[in-house]
């Protein structure tokens, strides 16, 4: 492969290398809970934070794993013996691992950062050195083909990812391989596409260095890779979603026009997945002058698939060019360069009548259904990650309330979902609420208005009794017509099970 600027990378065709390192690295606690142990939580959380002053100052000493620390994470010279203590040095330098920096040192030549998998797995993940402790703006690196490592979108998308077994998986711009690693967990094939080849080059490290089933590397862009007839279980992309003047940087700019990436890839992964298949993605979306954003996602969502959309975050334009300018370390550069790059974005925006940048979640599901449900909706809230299951859970309650109708509905049973509450709000001393209001405490953490008798139904529910028995005891209780209240409490029903207060059971 080629490199321009960057240092050359270890090779992929030793992995009896990688499994010695593996074991080395692992005798020495150089795991995810053994720096913490070691560096304590300040300093751990310091460098997460690309501070690296702290780990400095807690790796002082000459214990296998301070030793590789500084090697791999804080990317410090060490000495030929020391590290010939730790680790099969000669077969890591022959191997280019490691190189040698003068004056009896060795060097690292790639960022090696323990990951710890969802199951207590120990990884480790590859990138380009620096770019793990200080972004690629951290270390002034504007090459194209640098490589970062995980980052908070990753561990985001990583998060949300459906974890179901699966027979055939695709990573579409696979950048470091966190999102191949999880896969791999739970699918028969992974395949990993990059436009990057540096980018499948250091996947293959990651996989290798991980313990983990090499994955089928393949170059290009987008769905270009893919074979006509070729369709998976489960697609995942944090894709190149920055909205830019240009295409820098290829690890964050698509290098198309505004958020037209992110559309061709929600709009081309439709006829890609096997039904019931999940296709998932983080990505940038354009808030138009006059235009429903929403209506502009709802337009990018394949025929044939359910959609669920989340925005999480919107940003003016000045604050969206301020922070990947940050990103790129051009604040750090020639003041006059600077306002010349922000100026590019700002009219980039103007020209398409830009006038905010939405940051989210994408998720598609093919299905038989007639009409596929397409869910959009802005959740800025705290939630608790993992969310693959919530996320799925999400698209059952969708086919079953698409199966059941108002009387069908009405005999089933459902069950209020754990650590859900109720929250009273009114003036002190009112005899009635003004408001009740039933908060989750798990998963989306959503919070929904409801009315007494919503209340109470769903604090019966407990899957014994069916749905139109309890509506009956409630209006015996509050001397409503039966019949009236089991007319207007389905749509009710219908938005509890569908936010997930009520699960369906049987």
């Amino acid at each position: 492969m080629t490199d321009t600027g960057l240092a050359p990378l270890p090779a992929t065709d030793r992995p009896d290398v990688a499994a010695r390192l593996r074991d080395a690295l692992l005798a020495a606690s150089f795991t995810a809970d053994g720096l913490l142990d070691l560096l304590g939580a300040p300093a751990y959380a310091a460098l997460a934070r690309s501070e690296t002053v702290p780990a400095l100052r807690a790796t002082r000493g000459d214990t296998p794993l301070e030793t590789l620390v500084r090697l791999f994470l804080l990317q410090q010279p060490a000495p030929h013996a020391r590290v010939a203590a730790v680790l099969p040095v000669d077969e890591a330098l022959a191997s280019g691992w490691l190189t040698e920096a003068g004056h009896g040192q060795v060097a690292a030549t790639v960022d090696v950062r323990p990951f710890g998998g969802p199951d207590g797995e120990d990884w480790f993940i590859v990138s380009d050195l620096g770019c793990a402790v200080g972004g690629a703006g951290g270390i002034g690196q504007r090459d194209e083909e640098v490589v970062l490592g995980v980052g908070g979108a990753s561990t985001t998308l990583a998060g949300i990812t459906v974890r179901t077994p699966v027979g055939s998986a695709l990573d579409l711009g696979t950048g470091s391989g966190i999102q191949a690693l999880h896969a791999s967990r739970h699918a028969t094939r992974v395949t990993a596409t990059d436009v990057n080849p540096r980018a499948l080059h250091v996947t293959a490290l990651t996989l290798a260095l991980s313990g983990a089933p090499a994955a089928d590397l393949r170059t290009g862009s987008l769905f270009e890779p893919v074979r006509q007839d070729e369709t998976f279980d489960l697609i995942v992309s944090n894709p190149p979603f920055v909205i830019s003047p240009g295409a820098r940087l290829t690890y964050r700019d698509g290098g198309m026009g505004g958020d037209d990436l992110c559309r061709s890839l929600v709009q081309q992964a439709g006829e890609r997945l096997n039904r019931g298949g999940f296709a998932q993605f983080l990505a940038n979306w354009q808030h138009v002058a006059g235009e429903d954003w929403q209506d502009r996602l709802r337009s990018w969502v394949p025929r044939g698939c359910d959609a669920w959309i989340v925005q999480r975050e919107v940003q003016d334009v000045t604050q969206y060019a301020e922070l990947w300018l940050r990103d790129a370390g051009d604040h750090r550069g020639d003041p006059a360069e600077y306002q010349a790059r922000y100026d590019a974005w700002l009219d980039e925006f103007e020209a398409r009548k830009v006038k905010a940048v939405g940051f989210g979640w994408i998720t598609l599901r093919r299905t038989g259904a007639a009409e596929p449900s397409v869910t959009v909706e802005e959740w800025p809230h705290p939630v608790e990650q993992p969310l693959g299951e919530v996320i799925r859970a999400h698209f059952d309650r969708l086919d079953y309330l698409r199966e059941y109708d108002d009387a069908a509905l009405l005999e089933g049973h459902f069950k209020l979902a754990a650590e859900v509450v109720q929250e009273q709000v009114g003036l002190p001393g009112a005899e009635d609420p003004e408001h009740v209001v039933l908060r989750q405490h798990r998963g989306m953490r959503r919070a929904t208005k409801v009315d007494t008798v919503g209340a109470g139904f769903a604090g019966v529910c407990d899957g014994t009794l069916s749905a139109g028995r309890i509506l009956d005891a409630i209006a015996q209780l509050v001397g409503e017509d039966p019949v009236m209240l089991r007319d207007r409490t389905p749509a009710q029903i219908r938005l509890l099970v569908e936010q997930g207060f009520l699960e369906p059971q049987g």
